[in-house]
C-alpha cells in the first residue's frame, strides 16, 4: 500500500512539473494572437507565482482541515481547469484572471506533497521526489512544441496538458482512501491545530531557513532563465551553443536528483545542502573565467545544476527534524512562500539590473545566492547545535 501510494506521489510530482515551463515555449506564438507586448508574459508569471505564495501560507489550515490526499486531488483539479481556460481564452486579461485558480492550485499541492513525505518516507524518495518534477517540466515544453509544430496550435498544447492533469485528478480523488490509511497507520502522525502565521516566524530558525530557501531559488531560476542570453552576449558563444549550454544546466538538476537519492541517507541532509551550495558556486565559477569556451560553459553549468540537485529535497526533508513534526507543515508553507518570492523577484530583478548595468553582473549576482544559502544554513546549523547541546547539559 505504501509503494502504491509513493509511486502515485511521484506522478504528481511529474504531473506538478509540467504546466511550470509551458509559458515561456508557448509565449512567441501567444503574444502576437493575443496582440500584447512581449514582456507581458512576465505579468502572468508574477500572478501565478503570487497565487503559490498565497496558498503555501495557507497550506497548513488546509491540510489540517482537508487532510493531505484531498488537497492534492482539489488542487490537481484545479490546476486541470485553468489549463483548460488557458486552451478556450483568447483574451490577455481573461488568461490573467484564470492565472490565479492556476497559482493557488499549484502552490496547495506543492506544500501538501513536500511535508507528507518529509514526514512518511525516506530521504531518497524527496531527491526523487523532485527528479520527477524535473522530468514533468522537461516534458512540458516537448508536448507544447509537437502542437506549435502544427499550425502553431498553443490552445491544442495547453488543452493536451490539462487532459492529463484531469486524468490524474480522477486517480487521486479515487485513491483518498490509501492516503487516510497511511496517515492512520504512521506513529509520525499529529493531531494539532493550524499554527497562525505570526507564531510560525518566531519558531526559533525559521527566519534563516526562510531566507535560504529564497536564496537557492532565486539561484535556480536565475541560473535558468539568463544562462543562454549571459554566454550568447558575454561569452560570445552561438545562440545554439548557449541554449544547449542553459539546457545542459537542467539536465545537472534532474540527474543530480536522482543520484541524490542513491547516496542522501548516507551523507546526511546537513551535508548534502553545504556540499550542494559549494559545488553550485564552483560550477559558476567555472563560468566566470575569461575563457570563451563552449565546453567549458556546458561544464560549468552542469557542475551548477548538479550542486543545486540535492538543497531543495534536503532543505524539505529536514523540516521535521529541526522544527519538529507537529510544526514541520506550517513551516513548509513559508519556506514554500519564499522560494516563490525568489523564484518570482530575483529573475526579473537581474533583467532590471542586465539592462541598467550589464549581463557580465550574471554569475556575480549568482554566487550573491549561493553565499547567502550556505550562511543561512550554517547559522541554522549552529542554532540547532546549540538547542541540542543546552537540552543534553539540562
Amino acid at each position: 500500500m505504501g509503494s502504491l501510494l509513493i509511486v502515485l506521489i511521484y506522478i504528481s510530482f511529474v504531473s506538478l512539473g509540467l504546466p511550470d515551463s509551458i509559458l515561456g515555449s508557448a509565449w512567441p506564438v501567444m503574444q502576437p494572437n493575443l496582440g500584447v507586448p512581449l514582456s507581458y508574459a512576465g505579468i502572468i508569471s508574477m500572478i501565478i507565482s503570487v497565487g503559490t505564495i498565497v496558498s503555501s501560507l495557507l497550506s497548513d489550515r488546509l491540510n489540517k482541515k482537508l487532510g493531505t490526499g484531498l488537497v492534492t486531488a482539489i488542487s490537481t483539479a484545479m490546476t486541470a481547469l485553468a489549463l483548460l481556460g488557458f486552451s478556450l481564452s483568447r483574451s490577455y486579461w481573461l488568461l490573467c484572471v484564470i492565472a490565479v485558480p492556476y497559482g493557488l492550485g499549484a502552490g496547495a499541492v506543492d506544500a501538501a506533497l513536500n511535508n507528507y513525505v518529509a514526514l512518511h518516507y525516506k530521504a531518497r524518495h524527496m531527491s526523487w521526489l523532485h527528479a520527477m518534477w524535473g522530468i514533468g517540466a522537461t516534458a512540458g515544453p516537448v508536448i507544447m512544441g509537437q502542437f506549435l509544430a502544427v499550425g502553431n496550435n498553443w490552445p491544442g498544447g495547453y488543452r493536451a496538458i490539462s487532459f492529463v492533469q484531469a486524468g490524474l485528478a480522477v486517480l487521486l480523488f479515487c485513491s483518498l482512501p490509501l492516503w487516510r490509511r497511511k496517515t492512520e497507520s504512521d506513529e509520525e502522525a499529529v493531531v494539532r491545530e493550524p499554527i497562525p502565521l505570526r507564531k510560525v516566524l518566531k519558531i526559533p530558525g525559521v527566519p534563516f531557513v526562510m531566507l535560504a530557501f529564497l536564496g537557492y531559488c532565486a539561484f535556480e531560476q536565475t541560473c535558468g532563465l539568463w544562462a543562454a542570453s549571459y554566454l550568447f552576449t558575454v561569452k560570445g558563444l552561438s545562440a545554439d551553443a548557449a541554449a544547449t549550454c542553459g539546457a545542459a544546466y537542467f539536465f545537472g538538476i534532474t540527474g543530480g536528483r536522482f543520484l541524490s537519492g542513491f547516496i542522501t541517507e548516507k551523507v546526511g541532509d546537513r551535508r548534502m545542502i553545504r556540499f550542494g551550495a559549494i559545488i553550485a558556486a564552483t560550477g559558476i565559477i567555472l563560468v566566470i573565467l575569461p575563457i570563451n569556451s563552449f565546453i567549458l560553459s556546458v561544464a560549468g553549468l552542469i557542475i551548477a545544476g548538479l550542486g543545486c540537485a540535492p538543497v531543495y529535497p534536503s532543505v524539505i526533508h529536514s523540516t521535521p527534524k529541526n522544527f519538529g513534526p507537529e510544526n514541520s507543515q506550517a513551516v513548509i508553507g513559508v519556506q514554500m512562500a519564499s522560494a516563490y518570492v525568489g523564484s518570482c523577484l530575483a529573475p526579473a530583478l537581474f533583467g532590471v539590473l542586465a539592462q541598467a548595468i550589464s549581463l557580465t553582473l550574471y554569475p556575480f549576482y549568482l554566487l550573491f545566492f549561493a553565499v547567502l544559502l550556505l550562511s543561512m544554513t550554517e547559522l541554522l546549523n549552529r542554532l540547532k547545535d546549540r538547542s541540542a547541546n543546552t537540552e543534553n547539559t539540562v
